[in-house]
């Protein structure tokens, strides 16, 4: 009964396949492998990108702050919502790539179009005395599980152009989004208006390794260097490439988010039925959600393991509402799931 986090679950087996295969010869370092080849045909293919430059890197905070730190300059202000990961979970490495500053906008979980305007609107009003307009990140999914439609995604990247912004997306779990959305890559990234995206693969079964992927080439160059100073061009690259091309091939990326958006979608159905409460309705693979302190204390006797969210256990009112934060993934099977439930 693992809910902790998406992060915690096991690679796919057909992932370590792929790289005890690519262990098995020589390849060329730092990219030039023939896997890597492979991968961007793939990534083009699917995003319907022919043009785009593809580049992987280890983990998720390297993806995003090299991408923004290649569309900002140091004199500029990078907005997003107030939850976004890179504010709260990145250790400022955004600030230390880019230079640039965070500009929060108002609000909550979902950044809105009117508040994005406010926000765009409020900067680069001061001369050379205050920061400059700078690019715009939106998370997909959310960091408490919501989804931005299309509609919305639309919104957000027409109010950047508008003032002549470019767009990243955070893509951790950019796979639970689009099944989600029932969409397509092109629809929910270039087509929508987004620059640059951070594409997520270690929360749905990889080892490690997240593709940052330009739509406008023009960037290519700058992002490779940025990528090499920063020290997070791998040598022994075909490593990364492996498991990016074995996560891709017969969509297993598709396949591992839409087993992990069901397992959430029936962890939902049973909290609803014992009467939990929903901080935010789960749209992908996270659920937030209340329930009391006695049935808290059974789960974690039992062995569940996943995190309060803001609440301790310690009180003596057994029937407080404690919030909790439960991630699924591909790995958990039902029988994980209905123990829980049957718990509650």
């Amino acid at each position: 009964m693992y809910f902790a986090s998406d992060n915690s679950g096991p690679v796919h087996p057909e992932v370590l396949a792929a790289l005890a295969e690519a262990n098995q010869s020589y390849q060329m370092a730092y990219g030039a492998d023939t896997l890597m080849n492979k991968v961007r045909d793939q990534i083009r293919g699917i995003f319907e990108a022919p043009g785009a430059a593809v580049y992987l890197v280890a983990t998720g905070t390297a993806a995003n702050s090299l991408a923004l730190a290649t569309l900002s300059n140091p004199w500029e202000t990078i907005f997003c919502s107030p939850v976004a990961h890179i504010h709260e979970d990145e250790c400022n490495a955004p600030e230390f790539y880019s230079g640039a500053k965070l500009t929060l906008v108002s609000g909550g979980d979902k950044m809105t179009a009117e508040a994005l305007n406010a926000s765009i609107d409020g900067e680069e009003n001061r001369g050379v005395h205050g920061p400059q307009r700078g690019p715009v990140s939106i998370t997909q999914v959310t960091e408490r599980g919501s989804v931005y439609s299309l509609t919305e995604l639309q919104a957000l990247c027409g109010v950047a152009k508008t003032y002549g912004l470019p767009v990243h997306m955070d893509g951790a779990r950019f796979t639970n989004a689009l099944v989600a959305l029932n969409c397509s890559p092109a629809e929910m990234t270039w087509k929508a208006g987004v620059d640059v995206v951070s594409f997520g693969g270690t929360k749905n079964g990889l080892m490690g390794v997240e593709a940052v992927i330009f739509f406008d080439e023009s960037k290519a160059w700058e992002f490779e260097l940025r990528r090499k100073r920063g020290a997070h061009l791998f040598s022994k690259h075909r490593y990364l490439s492996a498991q990016m091309a074995a996560y891709l091939q017969d969509d297993l990326w598709l396949k591992s988010a839409r087993k992990a958006n069901a397992n959430c979608a029936r962890l939902a159905d049973g909290l609803r039925a014992v009467g939990a409460k929903f901080l935010h309705e789960p749209q992908a693979n996270m659920i937030f959600a209340s329930i009391p302190r006695s049935q808290h204390k059974r789960l974690h006797e039992a062995g569940a393991v996943y995190h309060l969210w803001g609440d301790t256990l310690d009180g003596e009112d057994n029937e407080e509402m404690l919030a909790c934060r439960l991630v699924c993934d591909w790995s958990i099977d039902s029988d994980q799931i209905d123990r829980f439930l049957n718990l509650l």
